[in-house]
């Protein structure tokens, strides 16, 4: 079971983020990476999160992702998710159950990907304490009433991204700076 338990916000994850980051450069062909955010949870300051660092890495290439990828990335210990529905990234998890437990996540995605708009959902909370504390009530809420439930867990939280995602987007129309 893919057990869902939230720890509190932990300082080390924006190191954590900077370190792995720094060793997909490292380890990824030279020119196929151009892009690498920390997102997620663990990237707000402050909000507890299931420990495991997402990150999403832009890629010149999907296609060249695919080709060049699996065998450095499995080095690093990651699993890749090759029956995702989502044929526009390529998802990989380090600490895949039963060999877990999870520590990170890889989004890899094209630079035009909608993808990219999970920064606008991150950086709104990072500006918006009181949104995050929401956020966080809402997130503790769902992983006791879904702790064994990862989907029901995720599905549970929708309704409430959509919500910041029309504040962000209404604050972004309001400073077109």
């Amino acid at each position: 079971m893919d057990e869902i338990a939230l720890v509190d916000y932990d300082p080390r994850w924006p190191d954590l983020f900077e370190l792995e980051a720094a060793r997909l450069r490292r380890i990824l062909p030279s020119g196929l990476i151009t892009r690498v955010e920390h997102f997620g949870s663990t990237a707000i300051p402050g909000l507890p999160a299931k420990p495991i660092i997402d990150l999403l890495v832009g890629v010149n290439s999907l296609a060249a992702a695919r080709r060049d990828t699996l065998a450095p990335l499995a080095t690093l210990g990651y699993a890749f998710w090759s029956d995702d529905p989502d044929p526009s990234r390529m998802f990989f998890v380090r600490g895949l159950p039963p060999n877990g437990p999870r520590t990170h996540h890889i989004h890899m995605v094209a630079l035009d990907s909608p993808f990219w708009e999970r920064l606008r959902f991150r950086d709104y909370l990072r500006a918006h304490s009181d949104e995050a504390l929401r956020y966080a009530q809402l997130k503790r809420e769902l992983a006791a009433q879904f702790s064994g439930d990862r989907e029901a867990y995720t599905d549970g939280k929708t309704e409430y991204v959509a919500s910041v995602m029309r504040k962000a987007d209404a604050a972004s129309a309001a400073d077109p700076a």
